[in-house]
């Protein structure tokens, strides 16, 4: 009981710290994109919250906490499976909730946040109903074409398992995902190798990361290959093989290895209790370590805008595409014009979002002009936007 008590006072906190941060954010171009652009599941959520909340970035935001909530409560029920301890339990969240890139996809709105809650929700029902979860398989088609390779997972395991219905589900959702959003391979060789281990440590932390790969790597030789190693560790492979030719977009496969967390916590903490006392003292280093390192991330997430004092170039900070269009278009509204011409496509969409609509009556200047009106856009009294606002004269 105490446990649960813990584990929902942990969601409350989260969810507080990450409905803090909405203030902050300003709907990026990408965002906008999925807002405005082809119909998608996502999309489709997004309106719905914007319908019921009002067209603001609570709205716009809000789904995307809410189906981080979905995927800690599912990654919680399926710890159970992997330790045996609530107190065990309760550290998987904790150490998932402050990971860079589950802290990214709580905020930003992105078909990952959809990708992790679908995920996990298959993974929870494999374990509980086993067989029966394949039926979900069909759905995860309609969400997103990533779920090729937990289909190609699924195969994998069926042929491990000489299982002829994961075979034939697997292989045939897998056929109908290429042939629908098809996969792409190509360009001429180049060695992207050491950029995606670079994402994939960013996204996890550089100690979680090489924990996780120790994990897959050990199972793989000890033949612990159930249907949640085997998704991870292929996801994961599919993605290194593939940077040796080409970019890869290690945002999609990202997903597919958090769920690979409660393997590695049923290593380290059966690792760590086997051993004397006096020897689990590396052990310690390890998790306070990557702990602490968690810790860090999370904060330069949260106050990234005091970033800003130590970058010459304020474009080159990782949160500027989501800053200086919210407080634009605030500025501009507050001089009573409701439309302008923002002489760049991205930020012309982004200001759609806060009822800024193009015309030709106003424009945006980068240089100066007689009738311009200067406007500047700072964080924490540093300028990291200046524009001219001018009247077009017909």
């Amino acid at each position: 009981m105490r446990e649960k008590a813990f584990f929902l006072a942990l969601l409350g906190v989260n969810t507080l710290l990450l409905v803090l941060q909405i203030k902050g954010l300003s709907i990026s171009y990408n965002e906008a994109k999925i807002l405005y652009g082809d119909f998608s599941l996502l999309q489709s959520f997004l309106n719905l919250s914007l319908n019921i909340l009002g067209h603001n970035d609570y709205a716009l935001r809000l789904p995307m906490i809410l189906l981080h909530l979905v995927s800690v409560i599912l990654l919680y029920a399926i710890s159970q499976f992997y330790v045996k301890r609530d107190r065990d339990r309760l550290w998987i969240i904790l150490i998932y909730v402050l990971l860079p890139g589950v802290t990214s996809a709580a905020l930003v709105v992105d078909n990952a946040g959809l990708v992790i809650a679908s995920l996990f929700l298959f993974s929870y029902l494999y374990l509980r109903y086993e067989k029966y979860a394949l039926g979900l398989l069909p759905f995860l088609l309609m969400v997103d074409p990533a779920f090729a390779y937990l289909f190609f997972a699924v195969a994998l395991y069926g042929m491990y398992r000489k299982d002829y219905l994961f075979i034939g589900i697997g292989s045939g959702l897998l056929l109908v995902s290429m042939r629908l959003y098809g996969i792409h391979v190509g360009g001429l060789p180049e060695s992207r190798f050491l950029d995606a281990l670079g994402v994939y440590a960013a996204i996890f932390s550089p100690i979680v990361f090489l924990y996780l790969f120790y994990v897959l790597y050990r199972r793989f030789f000890a033949k612990e290959w159930d249907l949640i190693w085997m998704i991870a560790s292929s996801a994961f492979l599919v993605s290194l093989l593939l940077s040796f030719r080409q970019k890869v977009e290690v945002q999609t496969f990202a997903p597919f290895l958090l769920i690979a967390l409660p393997l590695a916590a049923q290593t380290f903490f059966h690792t760590y209790r086997i051993r004397l006392r006096e020897f689990r003292g590396r052990y310690r280093v390890l998790f306070y370590s990557a702990f602490i390192i968690l810790i860090l991330n999370v904060m330069a997430v949260f106050y990234n805008q005091w970033f800003y004092r130590f970058i010459k170039n304020p474009t080159h900070h990782f949160s500027y595409p989501m800053h200086v269009a919210k407080e634009l278009s605030q500025v501009i509204h507050h001089n009573k014009i409701r439309c302008i011409d923002a002489g760049n496509d991205k930020l012309q969409l982004r200001l759609r979002f806060y009822g800024i609509t193009q015309c030709q009556s106003y424009r945006l200047e980068n240089m100066r002009t007689s009738n311009g009106k200067k406007v500047t856009i700072s964080y924490k009294n540093i300028p990291v936007y200046v524009t001219y606002v001018t009247k077009v004269n017909k």
